[in-house]
């Protein structure tokens, strides 16, 4: 189980969390790297590019994870804020939640384990907090595959789309670690390009909610770029007994932004 270091918590500090901080442990030690991955070659990087883009068709530019709600309360109200919210999110919830999702897929799809796979699935869309962040992980997850099947035909691609017909949901770390798996993209590489989207994501969203500047949001992506570094390392050397979270606060801001009167984005 992932051990806990506490603290006393701060409004300012990392507010996603508000109840806690600290910084998780996989069980048996610091976090490592694991084997050296291959080069990543230059296919595998443009697929990773690609499927990762603010342009692939999955509509992460619709969610703000509970953001826009935390704008609202005042919260989230500058770049500082922003930076500190989405980095709770990082280290306490979805991020390395998801990250430890995505690697435990990449392992089941690149070992062809359907199984494994589908318990995987069925685990991470049990995790989900609330509706809207069932739907926004779910509904990504679901357009990421059909999206890359499309584009990527294959019958490993076919077959785990079999796996996950309409009344079954995909979580998108599992549609992604799963496709990474099959196309051969190694697995560091796209947990680094999947958290780093998220976190882009989150920001693009309080960029427009706040709002603040474009170069304050570039800033707060930059600053967070240790932090995915850290969370991909971590989930590589944890497993679905490390799953757990303390985003207390960013939980509960996705369950107020379901009746919030004025929105601009489905979570």
């Amino acid at each position: 189980m992932a051990v806990i270091r506490t603290a006393t918590p701060t409004r300012t500090a990392i507010p996603a969390t508000a109840m806690a901080e600290g910084s998780f442990t996989p069980a048996g030690g610091p976090a490592s790297s694991g084997p050296a991955e291959p080069p990543l070659d230059p296919a595998a990087l443009q697929r990773l590019l690609t499927w990762l883009s603010p342009a692939f068709p999955v509509g992460g530019f619709s969610y703000s994870h509970g953001l826009e709600w935390a704008v609202e309360d005042g919260t989230v109200r500058d770049a500082a804020t922003l930076r500190a919210w989405v980095e709770g999110v990082l280290h306490h919830g979805a991020g390395r939640t998801d990250a430890i999702f995505l690697a435990e897929a990449w392992r089941a799809a690149e070992a062809g384990d359907d199984a494994r796979l589908s318990a995987v699935a069925e685990l991470a869309a049990a995790f989900q907090p609330t509706r809207e962040r069932m739907l926004e992980s779910t509904a990504q997850g679901r357009a990421f595959l059909a999206a890359v099947a499309a584009a990527w035909p294959s019958p490993q691609l076919d077959r785990i789309a079999a796996l996950f017909p309409a009344d079954r949901p995909l979580a998108y770390p599992v549609a992604v670690g799963a496709a990474a798996a099959v196309e051969n993209v190694p697995l560091r590489s796209t947990l680094t390009a999947f958290l780093t989207a998220f976190a882009a994501n989150l920001v693009s969203a309080g960029v427009r909610a706040i709002p603040v500047g474009q170069s304050d949001g570039l800033r707060a992506v930059a600053a967070l770029a240790p932090l995915v570094g850290e969370i991909s390392g971590a989930a590589l050397a944890s497993g679905l007994a490390d799953i757990g979270g303390m985003a207390f606060r960013a939980d509960i801001a996705s369950m107020k932004h379901e009746t919030q009167y004025t929105r601009l984005f489905r979570s």
